[in-house]
């Protein structure tokens, strides 16, 4: 840990990133003053500003869920195979390209990727099935966009072990439905929180009572949201298991690793019942294999938790961003973050018109600049992880 805030806060603030941005701190402490929160605010090195909660937080409720701080892309998540390929079969930049583009013809990629058709899954039924469910959770778009990878920071990788073999890695979540979940909550409990008058000292922080119904629901629909995502990352490694197999057939998987980062869970801990909040951070319970993803360009990690109390045994989710999506585009150059990918087989940076701008900028929003130092991040939390595996990219595959 790097630090410790209370000082004029009902419960203290403990962090494992030493430099945090204002914005996330003023949120943090936000956090700190909330009603139904109990013994502390846990920042992990990752942490940045995110909408009500920072990203890289971990906060523990008494009797009470909060949609914020779960976040809209409920259930986003890891998952990475190990094979017994060397990674020496892979040294050629031709052959990895090559993968790369059967990847991308195998897998719907970007926001508007989706399958053609609906897609069956037996966890549809059984949702609906469920007395009280909102069959509007269940749309159409749901059923095409399983098995997608969707946009913004999702990707997919080949990447090697610092042990010479390959492994499989790809991140995404719960596509349209985890958002649509938060936001159909958020607005019941803005609700809730203004007509029992609850002070807050952000509305964006409102919460859900498990004793009301609403509360009960969003608890259902968030395990829904993170089921979906669960499977949608099982399907889409399936597919990549089987384009890796197309071009090295003798390929064996020895493991699957598939986690959450953005969810509520109701744990023990203090001797106390509480729903642990984890967004954009990891359960790393004792003796638990957790990722832990760089950014396009750099190193991702394997590893095993050690069931820190004080951070509610959780870890950090990734490398974190150090700057905005529009702060990366205008200020980052494209020589540069070039540079940043050479050796990696990726696409090129493509032109978007970023918001506000009304004109085309490249799209640098993705770059390894825009993130923090994964190194740094893991040896931050050297008392939350151990690592097991140290991963370097090959290959990369962007929404």
């Amino acid at each position: 840990m790097k630090w410790k805030k209370q000082e004029n806060l009902p419960i203290p603030i403990l962090s494992w990133c030493e430099d945090i941005e204002p914005s996330a701190l003023v949120q943090a402490e936000n956090l700190a003053r909330h009603p139904a929160l109990r013994y502390h605010v846990a920042l992990m090195p990752d942490c940045h500003c995110g909408y009500g909660m920072p990203i890289g937080g971990v906060i523990a409720a008494k009797d009470a869920v909060i949609p914020a701080a779960v976040g809209k892309d409920i259930g986003c998540g890891m998952v990475a195979v190990e094979t017994d390929i060397p990674s020496e079969r892979l040294t050629e930049m031709r052959f990895r390209r090559e993968i790369q583009l059967a990847l991308k013809k195998a897998i719907p990629v970007g926001e508007g990727g989706l399958h053609k058709n609906p897609q069956e899954w037996e966890g549809f039924e059984r949702y609906l099935d469920t007395p009280g469910t909102y069959e509007h959770f269940v749309s159409a778009i749901d059923r095409r966009n399983l098995g997608t990878l969707g946009g913004g920071n999702h990707f997919i990788e080949i990447q090697k072990s610092d042990d010479d073999f390959v492994w499989l890695m790809l991140h995404s979540g719960s596509r349209n439905l985890g958002k649509r979940i938060e936001e159909f909550y958020q607005e019941q409990a803005v609700a809730l929180c203004k007509r029992y008058y609850t002070p807050l000292a952000d509305p964006d922080l409102a919460f859900l009572p498990v004793e009301e119904q609403a509360g009960q629901y969003y608890f259902r629909d968030m395990n829904f949201a993170l089921e979906y995502a669960f499977e949608n990352r099982r399907r889409m490694m399936q597919r990549f298991k089987s384009v890796f197999q197309e071009f090295l057939p003798e390929a064996n998987f020895v493991r699957e690793i598939n986690i959450h980062h953005n969810y509520a869970a109701l744990e023990n801990h203090f001797g106390e019942d509480l729903y642990i909040h984890r967004k954009g951070a990891t359960s790393a319970k004792t003796d638990e294999t957790g990722i832990i993803p760089g950014s396009m360009g750099t190193a991702s990690y394997i590893v095993r938790g050690l069931g820190n109390v004080r951070s509610f045994m959780s870890c950090s989710h990734g490398a974190g961003r150090r700057m905005s999506r529009n702060e990366a585009c205008a200020t980052l150059s494209a020589a540069d973050c070039d540079a940043a990918m050479r050796g990696i087989v990726c696409d090129r940076w493509h032109p978007v018109t970023r918001y506000g701008k009304g004109k085309k900028v490249l799209d640098l929003s993705e770059a390894p600049l825009a993130y923090k130092d994964i190194d740094a991040v893991i040896a931050a939390e050297a008392d939350l992880v151990e690592v097991q595996v140290r991963l370097t990219p090959l290959a990369v595959v962007k929404g």
